[in-house]
């Protein structure tokens, strides 16, 4: 085999150790940059199925100064009740494959990275306090990732099932310097926090937006489909709100996409993408006042920048299995 036949293998944990939510932030940060420069994304595409119940999602980016593009595609639900996680990696000078990697360990971690990558750009630098809402992977993610760009001095985390929100605390108060505490509301956690994280797949708002103090910045990534809706219209309309990607917004922004429904806000209502106040286009915090939201449904700009990382990262620690693609030059052969 060549090297232009061949492509990378890379499993889950294969991964799982090659980088720090740190650098997982560095890498998604160049490439919300990238797309504000004008790197080409497409938001999501959603399959859904109704028996058996599941979905099938995917999305896709280029970005040429990363050296990478690539698509995410999962499927979730179905027969087994679990999810996959697929993403191809390409060159984007010659088109090759680099790599095909399993993307479920990454997951919470190139997640965590856009929602850190949105506080760094939109919360007050003197942020201390931290809120969350939601205890699973994701959450975890998102904490992790938010810590390495603001010196906070204590997390509180809610979620509705107390032994769940304990836990989080307990294990995430033995790996991260500031002070992991549980609290029995999603009000107590929102008192006089500067940033709060909602993580969650809630369907109804997690917290009451008259509640947040000025100033504060609010990262949701869990409203992805028009009924998800983690953040009600108050947090909307306060908000200078910015999303990972414009074209999204009216998609599956279910927070927004309601406000808008209920002649709250309309679509000017958008500030900018993530992406345009990464590279310095567009301003995002303007006064220490401002509340800010940025919605993080998810795209392939970190999924592609993570995964760039990792297949540098396995490449030189001699990782992986090298597996065959065949160009069309030589597979369409019409025999």
């Amino acid at each position: 085999m060549t090297a232009d036949s061949t492509a990378l293998f890379l499993t889950s944990d294969d991964v799982a150790d090659l980088a720090t939510p740190a650098d997982y932030v560095d890498a998604v940060r160049e490439g919300y940059r990238e797309r504000g420069d004008g790197a080409p994304a497409e938001p999501r595409t959603t399959l859904f199925n109704e028996d058996p119940g599941g979905m099938l999602t995917g999305y896709l980016a280029i970005l040429p100064e990363t050296g990478a593009m690539g698509g995410y595609t999962y499927a979730a639900g179905f027969g087994a009740r679990d999810a996959h996680f697929a993403l191809p990696i390409f060159d984007p000078e010659s088109g090759r494959p680099l790599a095909l990697i399993d993307g479920a360990s990454m997951n919470p971690f190139k997640t965590g990275a856009a929602g850190a990558v949105g506080i760094d750009a939109l919360a007050r630098a003197d942020a201390t306090d931290l809120a969350v809402i939601g205890s699973g992977a994701q959450a975890r993610g998102q904490v992790k990732a938010a810590v390495t760009v603001r010196d906070f001095d204590r997390v509180e985390v809610y979620s509705p099932t107390a032994d769940h929100r304990q836990t989080f605390a307990a294990e995430l108060n033995e790996q991260l310097d500031p002070t992991v505490a549980a609290v029995a509301s999603s009000a107590a956690a929102v008192e006089g926090a500067d940033v709060v994280i909602t993580a969650t797949d809630a369907s109804e708002p997690v917290f009451d937006g008259t509640t947040l103090e000025d100033g504060a910045h609010i990262t949701a990534m869990g409203q992805y489909h028009p009924q998800k809706r983690e953040l009600d219209a108050e947090t909307i309309v306060r908000a200078t709100y910015v999303p990972d990607l414009r074209d999204r917004v009216m998609q599956d922004a279910g927070s927004f996409i309601q406000a808008v429904a209920a002649g709250d806000v309309d679509e000017d209502h958008v500030h900018a993408e993530l992406g345009e106040v990464v590279a310095g286009h567009a301003t995002g915090r303007e006064s220490r006042d401002d509340v800010t939201v940025f919605d993080s449904g998810g795209t392939a700009i970190e999924t592609v920048a993570a995964g760039k990382l990792l297949y540098d990262r396995a490449v030189e620690a001699g990782l992986g299995e090298e597996i065959e693609f065949a160009p069309a030059s030589d597979a369409l052969t019409g025999r």
